[in-house]
């Protein structure tokens, strides 16, 4: 049997946008930041080329939660980067538009995803209609807000009864290897690089935890880890200095070439 095909994209609702400059991090996250905040634009090919995806669990995980499938449902997916997300979230059948500040991503994802909906903005000033959506989704993207500004403008959004649902994909730790590398990343910038994840207490959020893996190149592992933000502001050199020891390291452990990366896709979902 063929499977139905999603609903075809309609206009979103959609307010113009307040701003077409890049998400504001949140207060108390500094300079330092905001550089990473903006850091994607001049990387979009690499993000989109080897950044990980998401698991189907996740997604189930989100239809159970919110209490509705997704095929059909009014979604937005807010700091969509190169459309990683929307595009799941637009194969489940869900009538998604995505909401994107940079303009480098912008352009990545137009490219990328032509039939989907994309307007510019971020969450802390949502470009969309009041109540006219299902599903607001930040895939990787809720710590570059304000949760003071960005929890009211969900509410905004948001019919009643709809819901936020906020992920992110994190390297299993419980895997020896990775353990160790994220051991050197730590000591190469001497901090843990991870930004805060400040749940808003006002919420009443739901956890579930998705375990996942994929297979790719040697190669492609290590241009995933230069598109993290941590490593596209310290500069060409110094990434290159981390990625070669990498090399290095990692060669002997996979002789074929091939790394197993493993995750752990953590997803928290508040009904509003």
């Amino acid at each position: 049997m063929t499977p139905t095909p999603p609903p075809e994209p309609t206009p979103p609702p959609v307010h113009e946008p307040a701003s077409g400059s890049p998400a504001e991090p949140a207060p108390g996250a500094g300079p330092r930041a905001e550089l990473r905040a903006r850091s994607f634009d001049r990387a979009a090919p690499l993000y989109a080329a080897h950044r990980p995806g998401y698991p189907d669990g996740l997604f189930d995980a989100v239809e159970e939660l919110a209490g509705r499938p997704l095929r059909g449902a009014r979604v937005a997916d807010v700091g969509a980067g190169t459309g990683i997300a929307t595009a799941l979230l637009h194969a489940r059948g869900a009538r998604v538009v995505a909401v994107e500040p940079g303009g480098g991503m912008a352009a990545e994802f137009r490219r990328a995803h032509p039939h989907i909906p994309l307007v510019r903005g971020d969450g802390n000033r949502l470009p969309l209609a009041g109540s006219a959506f299902d599903l607001l989704a930040y895939a990787q993207a809720w710590h570059w807000t304000d949760p003071a500004r960005a929890v009211p403008e969900a509410r905004r959004v948001l019919r009643p009864g709809g819901a936020l649902a906020l992920w992110w994909n994190d390297a299993d730790t419980s895997v020896d290897w990775i353990a160790g590398q994220e051991a050197r990343i730590r000591a190469f910038f001497h901090a843990d690089v991870a930004l805060p994840r400040a749940l808003p207490a006002e919420l009443a959020f739901t956890t579930r935890a998705v375990p996942w893996a994929r297979r790719i190149p040697l190669e492609a592992h290590l241009a995933n880890l230069a598109s993290h933000s941590a490593f596209l502001v310290v500069g060409a050199d110094r990434t290159r200095e981390f990625v070669d020891a990498e090399r290095a390291l990692l060669a002997p452990l996979f002789p074929d070439g091939t790394v197993e990366e493993r995750y752990v896709t953590t997803l928290r979902l508040a009904l509003v």
